[in-house]
């Protein structure tokens, strides 16, 4: 059985079931090409990470606005996108498995498709792969540039690690993998640049190990919504990686911009739509989404649209609002939009994402990679 549709193209915004997922298309267009007219002139282009929105529909009006391609943290992420139409692929994460490894490299033979390496024992099971299916696999060596995860350090062991991917039969070096997650939602933008900052030192010092032994690469990918600029003004960066600046989100909001304001260069496009299935008391009422619709990790949603009302809890099943003494009081079977907290993870909940324009419902797309990744 498909999974249920909320809405269909032509309906009233009113009339769409909930909770459901609303893409704003006039504000999401504009925020493609505010990254569009960011980049140009640079010498990075948009890697869009479709792990924000897993839906390859999204991914291809990303790629139709500049984007060289889309990043992964799956291959079940990467298969959706290569099936949904999607031609270049890198996956931004270690893949180990040997099942998951020859799902990875049978997708080369439809699309140019990458993946990241970080340890010398990943390098027999990434060739043994490629070698099984008959194919040289890209390999980006991946730096830990001041994030604390996945990489190795930066500098010689990168050339070291390079070297003997190089060096296997089924393997190509390719570039570096240097993104720095945390930087992303720090919230003043002197700190985000300080960050960066030591980054780029980073790629430096393993560029010039590379250099050293005859494998420095032109690619190097990273960045994100909340750092962009400063890779993209490096000299060194050729990719950008950011995902959630097409939507925006509660978390992003909480950012600043250099002018110490509220971080303004990308617009909300993403919302929740919600029904109100009670209001017991006054100053609260209940909405039909709990944890079940919106993820929580990062904060909980606010409220779009409406003054003085705030969301003031998340269980299972529903969200508790709680309204000011001066806020419009509201019934059962209103509808409330909401920002979600964070677009990741929400997204994965979802089936579909209603795209709605004008209070018409222009479009129904398919979140067509979301499940827990395999």
């Amino acid at each position: 059985m498909p999974p249920y549709r909320p809405a269909e193209p032509g309906m009233s915004l009113a009339d769409v079931d909930t909770p459901s997922l609303l893409l704003d298309m006039d504000a999401f267009e504009q925020n493609l090409a505010t990254m569009a007219a960011a980049l140009e002139g640079s010498d990075a282009r948009l890697r869009g990470h479709a792990k924000a929105h897993k839906c390859s529909e999204i991914a291809k009006r990303q790629i139709a606005s500049g984007a060289v391609g889309v990043c992964c943290q799956k291959v079940s992420e990467a298969a959706a996108m290569v099936a949904g139409g999607v031609e270049n692929v890198l996956v931004t994460n270690q893949i180990v498995d040997p099942a998951k490894l020859g799902r990875l490299c049978e997708l080369t033979k439809q699309a140019d498709v990458a993946v990241l390496c970080d340890d010398a024992a990943a390098i027999p099971l990434l060739n043994a792969a490629a070698e099984n299916a008959a194919i040289t696999l890209n390999v980006l060596v991946e730096v830990d540039v001041g994030a604390g995860r996945c990489g190795v350090e930066p500098g010689d062991a990168v050339a070291v690690l390079a070297k003997e991917v190089d060096a296997a039969k089924g393997l190509h070096f390719a570039g570096l993998q240097a993104y720095h997650g945390s930087a992303q939602h720090l919230v003043s933008a002197a700190d985000r640049k300080s960050a960066i900052a030591k980054t780029i030192e980073k790629v430096k010092a393993s560029k010039a190990a590379l250099a050293e032994v005859g494998l420095d690469r032109d690619w190097v990918t990273g960045a994100g919504t909340g750092s962009f600029p400063n890779e993209r003004d490096s000299g060194l960066y050729t990719e950008v990686q950011a995902g959630s600046f097409a939507f925006m989100d509660a978390d992003y909001a909480t950012i600043e911009g250099d002018d110490g304001n509220p971080f303004a260069t990308f617009n909300h496009a993403l919302f929740l739509w919600t029904t109100v299935i009670s209001a017991p008391r006054a100053g609260e009422a209940f909405l039909d989404v709990g944890h079940k619709g919106h993820s929580k990790d990062s904060g909980l949603a606010t409220v779009a649209e409406l003054d003085g009302i705030e969301v003031d809890g998340q269980s299972d099943e529903h969200t508790k609002l709680s309204l000011g003494h001066n806020a419009k009081p509201l019934t059962i079977g209103e509808k409330v939009k909401l920002i979600p907290g964070h677009v990741d993870p929400t997204f994965n909940l979802h089936d579909w994402v209603v795209c709605v324009r004008d209070d018409k419902v222009e479009d129904v797309w398919r979140i067509d990679a979301r499940g827990p990744g395999y």
